[in-house]
């Protein structure tokens, strides 16, 4: 399987001065512009592709809308790849509308104690829920998807879960991978027995946001 993991472009949630409240929110206007150079640019790269999965959040929807118009591969909409705090502990997402709001989420970061729910709202998920539900996702991706090419739009939570997975680390994460908006991370699945299965292309690959500012 040829993995390629897409953060949603610019989100109100990402803006420095954004108030909190509503964890799931649009694109700014250069979300939208950051969305529209990615599906310009990728189809140069990528001309043919096997499935198109997006998680169910507003942002990743509005991103992986413009890649709709360049694909003709129906987009498979995903809770399992919502960003982390999003999801119930059965790695469901909340009604809409009854979703915690950033004012529910605790005040240390998830991989500083990755067993705690991650919000105050009773039947949260955890970093290690979180895990969990994104390790799910690739393990029936690779059952489905074996020698095809897989575009993911996600989270940076999301891909660095896949991280996580790929390179076997545990509870406790040492480095953060940083993943800009609309960055591409291509990871390989590969059948080679005695040897490793995840083979990493590249990550944050932004060649196509060279005129729109990164954020």
């Amino acid at each position: 399987m040829r993995l390629y993991l897409i953060r949603h472009g610019e989100s109100y949630v990402n803006l420095p001065d954004w108030p909190g409240g509503d964890a799931d929110l649009g694109l700014t206007e250069r979300g939208h512009r950051q969305a529209k150079a990615l599906a310009a640019w990728l189809p140069n790269h990528l001309p043919e592709i096997h499935a198109l999965y997006t998680s169910t959040m507003l942002r990743t929807r509005e991103t992986t809308a413009y890649l709709a118009e360049v694909y003709p591969n129906p987009v498979q909409a995903d809770d399992r790849i919502r960003e982390i705090g999003n999801n119930r502990l059965d790695h469901t997402a909340w009604p809409t509308g009854e979703a915690p709001s950033t004012e529910e989420f605790v005040d240390f970061w998830s991989t500083e104690r990755p067993f705690a729910p991650v919000a105050t709202r009773e039947g949260g998920e955890s970093m290690m829920h979180f895990k969990v539900r994104v390790g799910l996702f690739l393990e029936e991706a690779l059952v489905r998807h074996q020698d095809q090419t897989v575009v993911v739009v996600c989270h940076g939570g999301v891909v660095d879960m896949v991280f996580d997975y790929a390179f076997g680390v545990g509870p406790w994460r040492r480095c953060e991978i940083w993943t800009v908006n609309t960055g591409i991370t291509y990871f390989e699945h590969v059948g080679h027995p005695g040897r490793e299965t995840w083979r990493l292309h590249y990550q944050n690959r932004v060649e196509h946001l060279r005129d729109v500012a990164l954020g």
